[in-house]
């Protein structure tokens, strides 16, 4: 065994490259059992593709096939975030949102596609889903001005005797959102997810069950919610559903029996979540099985995934502890998707043999697992309560550091801010510590996965309690002895970026910054963000114009001129959620306080990067810009020109 050589932290030679962590990093987009053979599909954002969204199979033989082929890419933008852009059936007839046109397609086998919706302008589908023969969906229509209508449609399969697209027929309304539906076995229910304008799905929402009368909802009844979050309805039979909601301040699960006193019943009582924040359509924490077993995802910082029977949990064995979804079912069959020690993968897993998980795409690191550091829970006391966090220390086969120096670190900031992260390293997380840079994954207050409670902790108090939680995390690992406290720096997007703005602006804890997307301006964030976010302030910050003064305070656009360290800026300029302008006005005033800094700024990018070359600029642009900053070499990335 060669002895690992000692080498300055920053510097070490690693065999991972931003090219090969864009590649080996699937950003997967639902899955099913499809055909009578179970055959596995699933969707897939191809970078090298421009992040094209395609629906893939994997023949006997191993190999991987298009079933929706380029230019075509099934993605929704129903609330901006999507979700459940397709479904199959067991003829093997897929059934997608087109990207372009947001309309719903069908594609045969070895047909083109073909329309099933009209082309009616602005009109958005997403949450598709086939169930007992039918299609249904969450429709998003914009046509109407600033503020869209939306509601569960069901699209019809087939036009008999005509060639064009039929509007869908709407069954149901009668809120700001809806999600999750589902249609009981003998067709005369419907059940879904409600919520309304202030709230988000996880402040507030309501279960709903209506009765179907030619096909509409004729009346409903709200059976759960109203003062908690209910999701995810799932029928076990014609009379009794099964539902996850969190009165107690933890998302478990539940059974309603349709009688006359409509009983509740808990299904299991456990201080671990079976839900998260609905920010994707058809996400899903639980299956119900034809035996009547429960597969379900746990979550208490990290995922587990165990399987329910009678009174009884069984863990069920699979290389994932985070951003665990259930895909799909077929008799004892579960797919699920997640992220584990080798990246996010994709598994099928028997619950009757669950020591033999089958890995159907990613979920291992082609440099070899010796490159992926393990993660450490860290806890360590705040001002508001305890902060929770996931260690990644340098780590190379190869490479040591010297006796006399710790190492750099960058503090990673989840966006959401509701987002979570669970202990997986992925290859980003690999790409900096194979080259000796640690990195601190923090779940600050605000964050899903630790109950109502911690996640409450950031209402009111966005800009101060996910700020003072990151600076804790990083000065207690400082403190510790495990990081260099004068070469920490903190890097996020979106509402992560929004936390590394105001850290910057309010505290010295980092000597550089890292912002993808970050708001910089509550005020103009207010204005311009879309309808699924329009009150999501409301609850975060404080309703206006009430609050306008301390939209003013907390935004970092009002203090720019406290903003002295260098800052890495990157920004899409197809962004809807947060628009260019606010990361240009941020690059101006570093400009004008003579800061060293770099603005990137990526043709055909929204909120979030998915295509190869711009995930392989930002990923070489930040270790550059952490080499000078931090005064380490950074051989085999270009260098980075700070302004």
């Amino acid at each position: 065994m060669t002895t690992p050589g000692v080498l300055p932290y920053g510097s070490w030679p690693s065999p991972i490259s931003a090219r090969e962590v864009s590649a080996a990093s699937p950003r997967l987009e639902g899955a099913s059992f499809v055909g009578t053979d179970g055959e596995v599909w699933w969707g897939e954002s191809v970078p090298h593709e421009d992040g094209r969204s395609a629906v893939r199979r994997r023949t006997p033989s191993g190999a991987v096939v298009d079933v929706l082929p380029a230019p075509w890419s099934a993605r929704s933008r129903v609330h901006e975030y999507g979700g459940g852009s397709w479904t199959a059936d067991d003829d093997g007839v897929l059934y997608f949102v087109e990207k372009a046109d947001q309309r719903i397609w069908r594609k045969a086998p070895g047909a083109l596609p073909r329309p099933l919706t009209p082309e009616a302008g602005d009109v958005r589908y997403g949450g598709l889903s086939l169930q007992h023969g039918r299609l249904l969906a969450v429709r998003e229509d914009h046509r109407r001005g600033r503020t869209p209508v939306r509601d569960i449609v069901e699209v019809a399969l087939e036009r008999a005797g005509s060639t064009e697209a039929a509007p869908p027929a709407s069954l149901v309304g009668s809120s700001d959102f809806v999600a999750h539906p589902a249609l009981s076995p003998d067709g005369t229910h419907l059940a879904w997810i409600a919520w309304d304008h202030p709230d988000m799905a996880w402040d507030r929402a309501e279960l709903r069950v209506g009765r179907l009368d030619d096909g509409v909802v004729a009346e409903w009844t709200s059976v759960a919610g109203g003062t908690s979050s209910p999701l995810q309805p799932q029928w076990a039979d014609d009379d009794d559903l099964v539902y996850a909601d969190d009165p107690s301040g933890r998302w478990n699960l539940w059974r309603l029996r349709l009688t006359a006193d409509l009983r509740h019943e808990p299904i299991a009582d456990v201080d671990a979540d079976t839900g998260g924040p609905l920010w994707v359509l058809g996400t899903r924490w639980f299956t119900l099985l034809d035996d009547g077993r429960i597969v379900a995802v746990r979550t208490n910082g990290s995922d587990q995934l165990v399987v329910l029977d009678g009174g009884e949990d069984r863990p069920l064995s699979i290389d994932a502890v985070t951003r665990l979804s259930i895909e799909g079912a077929r008799g004892t069959r579960v797919l699920v998707s997640g992220a584990g020690s080798g990246g996010a993968g994709l598994w099928e897993i028997d619950v009757d043999e669950p020591g033999a998980a089958r890995l159907i795409v990613g979920g291992a690191a082609p440099w070899g697992e010796q490159w992926m550091p393990r993660s450490r829970a860290v806890t360590v006391p705040g001002p508001h309560g305890p902060v929770h966090a996931f260690d990644y220390p340098p780590t190379n086969p190869g490479a040591i550091g010297p006796e006399d120096e710790r190492p750099p670190y960058v503090v990673f900031v989840h966006g959401g801010p509701t987002d979570h992260v669970g202990g997986a390293a992925s290859g980003k997380i690999a790409y900096f510590t194979s080259r000796g840079i640690g990195v601190l994954d923090v779940n600050y207050g605000g964050s899903s996965g630790y109950g109502r409670a911690y996640r409450e902790r950031l209402l009111g108090e966005w800009g101060v309690v996910d700020v003072d939680d990151v600076v804790a995390a990083a000065r207690g690992l400082a403190d510790s002895g495990a990081a260099d406290r004068d070469r920490l720096a903190i890097a996020g997007g979106s509402a992560g970026g929004w936390t590394v703005l105001c850290a910057l602006t309010n505290s010295d804890a980092f000597g550089a910054g890292i912002s993808r997307y970050g708001v910089a301006d509550l005020r103009k964030l207010a204005a311009d963000t879309h309808d699924f976010e329009a009150s999501y302030l409301d609850g975060m910050v404080g309703p206006l114009p009430a609050a306008e003064a301390l939209y003013a305070e907390r935004s970092p656009l009002s203090h720019l001129d406290r903003l002295r360290t260098p800052l890495l800026i990157e920004q899409g300029l197809d962004d809807r959620v947060v628009p260019p302008s606010q990361s240009e006005a941020v690059r101006d005033a570093l400009a004008r306080n003579g800061v060293p800094h770099a603005y990137l700024a990526f043709e055909g990018e929204g909120h979030g990067f998915r295509s190869a070359e711009t995930q392989v600029r930002t990923l070489e642009a930040e270790l550059a810009f952490l080499g000078q900053v931090f005064g380490f070499d950074t051989p085999g990335v270009p260098p980075l020109d700070l302004d």
